[in-house]
């Protein structure tokens, strides 16, 4: 993990811990935008971050994530798992105070990131999607925000 250690690095992932709502970009008015709420827990061990997620929205799919330390780069790893069957790997870093996940792939598939940026107090986390038909040139795509829950 270059110049931190794995305990370091996962230290790194404590401050998702926790439950949040969840804002998408979907609808015009915040207010208008579909339920929706996320928990990140530790695996038993603390080698695994589970990050689990359910949207009411039949546009917007309910689903699982598992992260953990990349051994093969400075990141982490994201396996994606969702309710219509996709399953995705991502790239991700958390460095301070921003988090960021990266897919490029092969076509006739489309690339994704994402970046997002927890406030001063950690209770929020404001992000944007992006995505790529050739890796290269990004449009946005939506915006998402999670907000600590009480």
């Amino acid at each position: 993990m270059g110049e931190m250690t794995a305990p370091q690095a996962l230290a790194a992932l404590e401050q998702f811990i926790g439950k949040w709502s969840m804002t998408m970009g979907f609808a015009p008015n915040p207010t208008d935008a579909p339920p929706a709420f996320v928990t990140f827990e530790w695996l038993r061990g603390r080698l695994f971050l589970i990050q689990r997620w359910e949207v009411d929205h039949p546009d917007a799919p309910d689903g699982i994530a598992i992260i953990g330390l990349d051994p093969s780069k400075d990141g982490y790893v994201q396996h994606y798992f969702d309710s219509r069957g996709v399953a995705r790997l991502y790239e991700m870093t958390v460095v301070g105070k921003v988090w960021t996940l990266e897919r490029i792939a092969a076509e006739p598939d489309f690339s994704q990131r994402f970046t997002g940026r927890f406030s001063k107090d950690g209770n929020t986390i404001d992000g944007h999607w992006e995505h790529s038909s050739d890796g290269s040139v990004w449009s946005h795509d939506f915006e998402l925000t999670y907000t600590r829950a009480a």
